[in-house]
């Protein structure tokens, strides 16, 4: 005859089975759902200043600010299964000996109606957000980005400290993809079945221009007179 604690254990042990078994059933429904995202970046506005890494170093390093604008549609990253998106944008370059290097200059998360409430932001937004959701599964404004002229989160530099009038860079759009069951998964090169690969989301190559000094703003401010000046 069983103990109780051996009836514990299969129960314990069924009821994770079928956890098990619907979880991956769950997993598994993305699979079925059409993924298309798109994106169009650009920079607009791109400097090299200098400065310290930390308030107590003594050494200064290059960091460069790019500004750039983005449009991208990832709403169809949005299913039932879907909890929250990350994006993010990346500049990338080829640095000596081929090394490639890459460094995040913006991010963003952007929560699906049902999970508003994991997001930390202020009570007006959140009633915004709720009206926007009401009625519907998953609202479809989510995933639509219209930045224009965007300022960085995050400053880029380089381990060697000189980052300035390095050629070959561009800006990549990224995402996230976070489900409330399954594996995350991230964008892909190829298309894969019904998940389709980024179209666009990469900008034209350019070149970081050289360290903004103070003498490189006397010669513009001159030549800025130069040309006010009638002949």
């Amino acid at each position: 005859m069983h103990s109780s604690f051996t009836r514990l254990q299969n129960v314990f042990g069924f009821f994770t089975t079928v956890a098990f078994v619907l979880g991956a059933f769950i997993a598994a429904t993305d699979l079925g759902s059409t993924r298309s995202p798109s994106g169009v970046i650009k920079t607009d506005n791109i400097q090299v200043v200098k400065g310290r890494p930390h308030y107590y170093s003594s050494k200064k390093e290059e960091y460069a600010i790019i500004r750039f604008s983005l449009e991208a549609d990832l709403s169809s990253l949005f299913t039932w299964n879907t909890k929250q998106l990350f994006v993010y944008v990346t500049a990338d370059w080829t640095g000596p000996g081929n090394t490639n290097n890459s460094a995040v200059i913006w991010d963003s998360i952007i929560t699906n109606p049902s999970a508003d409430h994991l997001q930390n932001i202020g009570p007006v937004a959140m009633k915004k957000l709720k009206r926007s959701a009401e009625g519907k599964a998953i609202a479809p404004e989510r995933g639509i980005l219209k930045l224009k002229n965007q300022k960085p989160k995050y400053q880029i530099t380089h381990p060697s400290g000189k980052i300035a009038e390095t050629s070959d860079v561009t800006l990549k759009l990224h995402y996230n993809v976070q489900p409330w069951v399954g594996l995350l998964t991230w964008n892909m090169d190829k298309s894969f079945g019904a998940w389709n690969a980024m179209k666009g989301g990469i900008s034209d190559r350019f070149t970081l221009p050289a360290l903004k000094t103070k003498d490189n703003k006397d010669k513009n401010s001159t030549k800025n007179k130069t040309k006010g000046k009638k002949p």
